[in-house]
């Protein structure tokens, strides 16, 4: 049984357990018509979104790293994110622009959003996520500098608490030349603006 199977088959039944006890504390009638089968829908959908802890760099990249003179920038950019504050597991959502200075490879450009997808499918606090979608581009590609930035909205800011409906987020991680060298830098923030 595949990895993602065998977890789901084993969570599934305990966490609707744990989501029927949830709905009851908060008031409502987990036998109720609408509500039934809303424990199960509901341990289905957060194994789903949190299937990154079972994911790993080396299965997400396989064979998808391919030869390149190419020593240019590549960028690729509005790439959809969501995840799951670790805080409140409230959804923040945005998009994610990553960059990179190839250094004999480049790495097949589906293969960005599976890293993006890899760890915001995961509980995360936005600044943790995007270091770790920055460091594995730079471990898997070998590049001379990596940057990624990431936009996002929060729905823990935006539904309860402060109540902050047009707040968007912005954290990037610059590495390798991306950091050290400001035109680089620049480079990348001109071309994902644009």
């Amino acid at each position: 049984m595949p990895k993602n199977e065998r977890r789901q088959s084993v969570a599934i039944p305990a966490l609707a357990g744990h989501l029927r006890k949830v709905l009851k504390e908060v008031g409502e009638d987990p036998e109720r018509e609408g509500i039934k089968t809303t424990p199960e829908r509901a341990a289905k959908a957060l194994a789903f979104l949190t299937q990154g802890y079972e994911g790993n760099l080396e299965d997400v990249v396989r064979n998808a790293m391919f030869t390149t003179a190419n020593d240019e920038m590549v960028i690729l950019k509005d790439i959809e994110l969501f995840s799951l504050c670790e805080h409140h597991m409230l959804p923040f959502f945005g998009r994610v622009h990553i960059g990179y200075l190839p250094d004999g490879q480049v790495i097949g450009v589906s293969k960005l959003a599976r890293i993006v997808d890899l760890y915001a499918r995961r509980l995360q606090i936005q600044e943790q996520l995007t270091q770790q979608i920055a460091q594995a581009i730079l471990d898997v590609t070998g590049a001379r500098g990596v940057g990624v930035m990431v936009e996002a909205r929060h729905l823990c800011m935006m539904m309860r608490g402060v109540e902050k409906q047009n707040s968007i987020m912005k954290t990037s991680m610059m590495l390798g030349l991306f950091r050290s060298n400001a035109a680089t830098r620049g480079e990348f923030l001109s071309m994902i603006q644009g």
